[in-house]
């Protein structure tokens, strides 16, 4: 659970990063989003999480 709960912070630091640190480029990103297929979204969002679990495992040595 504490893993858990560090990897939810990591999310929330890299989601300010990106909002508290380049506002303009955030609702650009935000506004390309609604234009995309839900296909397209639907993989991207497939593909980072694949990726985010390959990432984990073999960061704890999977």
């Amino acid at each position: 659970m504490q893993d858990f709960l560090a990897a939810i912070g990591l999310v929330l630091v890299v989601e300010g990063l990106v909002y508290g640190g380049f506002p303009g480029l955030a609702k650009k990103l935000a506004g390309e989003v609604l234009s995309m297929p839900e296909s397209a979204l639907r993989i991207a969002g497939l593909v980072a999480i694949a990726a985010g679990v390959g990432l984990v495992w073999l960061v704890r040595g999977g």
